[in-house]
């Protein structure tokens, strides 16, 4: 198109527009800098609010007695004290802490075990097996889950003292192989959202419904296996209430209880309590961050489809 001075059009439009684009393009460009910033700060703020506690229960491990309680406080330990790991793990033979770890440890690698086995076989048959009353009976099972375990915590110790069962690890290992709702249904929603097509294909090659399970199902869930790994690991390092209602005899204890051996009715030996209580969190920092990416990935698969 010509314009009376003789040129064309394409070459005005280019330049009348630069100058209406640009500001667009910078506005945009601010106002995604200023909420990646607002997010970022945000962010950073939770991150060190969460990690407060655990520093200030690093610097109290470290602090001589009369630094706990000093005003203002005491954030980096003069003189730093190292043997208050030393002591608290093993200065006190009444407190064995070496036997705690080993019977803490016995506990939570047979639930854990227990857990990955009886909850995907239960998660499987929800998933990928037909029956009458199947989503009925997964529905019951869910509503398990909202029944506090305070509300049941009387049936089952007379259930278990009827056994003969307490004052030994079996109530605190056996139930763990008859599985736990919530990791039903985390593994139920994550084999759902695998493709029955491969099913078939296996059936058509002769594979077995328990075949499919272990060569197929299982093998494509490992994100979802190790994120219930890692839920039993840590939900049963911690447990406390149930192994200070079972666990009577003192080489039964379990790391849980023995820290709190450490709150005395007149005197309570800080320093010690929180540097054992550093070394007992080792062992779940060290599995979360080994398996951080395989964790976020599982949780994102079995909270986003099904």
């Amino acid at each position: 198109m010509k314009l009376g001075t003789g040129l064309e059009s394409s070459d005005i439009l280019p330049d009348i527009a630069v100058p209406l684009v640009q500001p667009r393009v910078m506005g945009r460009i601010i106002r995604r800098v200023i909420t990646t910033t607002i997010v970022y700060l945000l962010m950073v703020a939770g991150a060190v609010i969460f990690i407060m506690p655990f520093l200030w229960m690093l610097s109290t491990s470290l602090k001589d007695p009369k630094q706990i309680f000093a005003y203002p406080p005491v954030w980096i330990p003069n003189p730093i004290h190292w043997d208050n790991y030393i002591q608290g793990w093993f200065g006190n033979p009444l407190m064995p802490f070496t036997l705690f770890l080993r019977n803490t440890l016995i506990i939570t690698i047979n639930n854990m075990i227990g857990n990955l086995v009886s909850c995907s076989l239960v998660a499987y048959g929800f998933a990928r097996l037909h029956g009458r009353g199947k989503n009925v009976l997964f529905l019951l099972v869910l509503a398990t889950m909202m029944v506090p375990s305070e509300v049941t915590l009387i049936p089952t110790y007379i259930l278990f003292t009827k056994l003969q069962w307490v004052n030994t690890f079996l109530p605190l290992t056996v139930p763990a192989w008859f599985g736990w709702p919530f990791f039903i249904f985390l593994l139920r929603q994550f084999f759902l959202t695998l493709p029955t097509e491969l099913d078939d294909a296996a059936r058509i090659d002769g594979c077995s419904t328990w075949g499919i399970l272990f060569r197929i199902i299982l093998p494509l869930s490992k994100p979802a296996l190790a994120t219930v790994a890692i839920f039993a690991f840590i939900g049963n390092w911690n447990n406390f209430l149930p192994q200070l209602i079972y666990l009577h005899d003192r080489d039964k204890i379990t790391l849980a209880v023995g820290l709190n051996m450490f709150l005395g009715q007149y005197t309570t030996q800080f320093h010690l309590l929180m540097a054992d209580s550093v070394i007992s969190l080792i062992p779940i920092l060290v599995i979360f961050f080994l398996a951080q990416r395989i964790f976020v990935q599982g949780i994102t698969f079995t909270g986003l489809r099904g």
